[in-house]
């Protein structure tokens, strides 16, 4: 049901209107302050000329980056977001000016008009996002399933970041007949487990007569339904399950993507290179390119190449570990290289040669590969795409989730790939660069010391 406070399309399309104003009154202060009000035509030519151009490329990249969705953010997100976007836009004028040989457009003014434009849209922007917090109305959730899943979706909803979405019950037992009792008072029905198909099917119908949300977990059995093709044979429609695989057509694509990108990025970041090699190479002893066996496409092995952030002995006498938050292996200048993923960079070459994408899956080792595919029968279907450098997973999720999580993602986005998608996880990945928490692995101690009494604190009543 959408409320007259629903934060929906037509307030989303306002807000990027009045953002592309404020956007190019930046480009026009930035005229002002190089040449005064009298602004020479023969610069601003080449403005009037690129200026389609120039929005458009505003809007895609901001779109990309995730601008326009203000749920689950915090001011610090809304001004870092807006840096990177104003970086990257003010870049992309200039390869616009270049391509169409619109080369009066001063490169002073753009300097001027992306500090005019990194200010204005910053407080628009966090305008915004206050008037969002205070006109949108809060949804409440009750959280169905097992006491484990139940717990793990609760800790998810209380983040710093989710200010709009409160969750007030919980069911853990007899859901459809508990569930009945509050709807009323509910906006959200979150189904975080499997439970018995039949008494799904009865929330289903519950929840939809009531006309309220419901959110499913990204189980198997709901990533299967994902993207379906719809078939009709005389008076019958028939919904068929579309595979965990990229079509050809859509690989070709993305194996030419990898390849322009790879190369550019090879361009743009080889001074990082050539000064990470010296750093690692005078600051511990060993190698500095570490090699070592991975799983990608077809589940073929491959060597990947990394700048070594270990000691040169880190496994010498435990075997295969895999890596945590404050793991003692890591070298000083390491944890840096990590934090930053500049220890990747030398995965440009396996991008190159074919063994990886730019975006995937993160490949594992053969050691553990083996063992997660004992333990859940569906994590071959990852290695139906090549490995990435980045991928879903690392943007959204957490640097060192378990490997059921991950596999989640991963199968997400093998079933939403497009080339835009590959984009999109691409210009996130430089968010995240400076994100310290997606970064961190799991402490299982203060995990554990979160999750208890963690109804109780929070005033969630739990139904049985």
């Amino acid at each position: 049901m959408v409320t007259k406070n629903e934060w929906n399309n037509a307030k989303r399309i306002i807000i990027i209107i009045f953002d592309i104003l404020v956007f190019h009154f930046s480009i026009f202060a930035g005229f002002w302050i190089k040449f005064g009000i009298d602004i020479p035509q023969y610069n601003f030519v080449s403005y009037e000329r690129s200026v389609v151009y120039i929005t458009i490329i505003f809007v895609f990249l901001n779109l990309l980056l995730g601008t326009y969705v203000f749920y689950n953010r915090t001011v610090n997100d809304i001004i870092f977001v807006t840096v990177i976007g104003q970086v990257l836009t003010i870049l992309s004028i200039m390869i616009v000016g270049f391509v169409g040989r619109w080369f009066t457009f001063p490169r002073s003014v753009l300097i001027y008009s992306f500090i005019v434009g990194m200010i204005l849209l910053s407080l628009y922007r966090m305008f915004i996002y206050y008037v969002y917090l205070r006109i949108s109305e809060e949804k409440r959730v009750v959280i169905i399933g097992t006491a484990k899943s139940t717990i793990s979706a609760t800790a998810n909803f209380l983040t710093h970041k989710n200010k709009k979405h409160k969750v007030v019950d919980v069911i853990q037992a007899n859901y459809f007949e508990n569930l009945k009792q509050i709807l009323d008072k509910v906006d959200i029905v979150y189904i975080a487990s499997q439970i018995d198909e039949k008494e799904k099917l009865d929330i289903y119908e519950l929840v939809i007569g009531q006309e309220k949300k419901l959110f499913l977990n990204t189980s198997f059995e709901n990533l299967v339904m994902l993207k379906p093709n719809m078939m009709n044979f005389e008076d019958e429609s028939i919904i068929e399950i579309s595979d965990f695989k990229i079509k050809p057509e859509y690989d070709f694509i993305k194996r030419l993507f990898d390849i322009v990108v790879a190369l550019l990025l090879l361009v743009v970041t080889s001074p990082i290179i050539l000064i990470t090699a010296i750093v690692v190479k005078l600051t511990s002893a060993g190698p500095v390119i570490y090699k070592q066996t991975r799983i990608t496409l077809g589940q073929k092995e491959f060597s990947i190449l990394k700048f070594r952030t270990m000691s040169a002995t880190a496994e010498a006498k435990t075997g295969p570990v895999l890596s945590s938050s404050n793991d003692s292996r890591v070298t000083t200048v390491g944890k840096y290289l990590r934090a930053l993923r500049i220890d990747e960079l030398p995965q440009l070459f396996n991008v190159l040669k074919g063994d990886m994408s730019i975006v995937g899956p993160r490949p594992e080792r053969p050691f553990f590969v083996d063992q997660f595919n004992m333990e859940n029968k569906h994590y071959y279907l990852r290695h139906n795409v090549r490995a990435g450098i980045t991928g879903y997973a690392q943007v959204y999720g957490k640097y060192a989730s378990d490997y059921n999580s991950k596999l989640n993602f991963d199968l997400l986005y093998i079933k939403n790939y497009s080339v835009l998608l590959d984009m999109k996880i691409l210009l996130q990945t430089i968010k995240i660069l400076f994100d310290k928490i997606s970064s961190k692995g799991v402490d299982e101690e203060e995990q554990r010391e979160i999750e208890k009494n963690l109804f109780s604190k929070n005033d969630i009543k739990v139904w049985n």
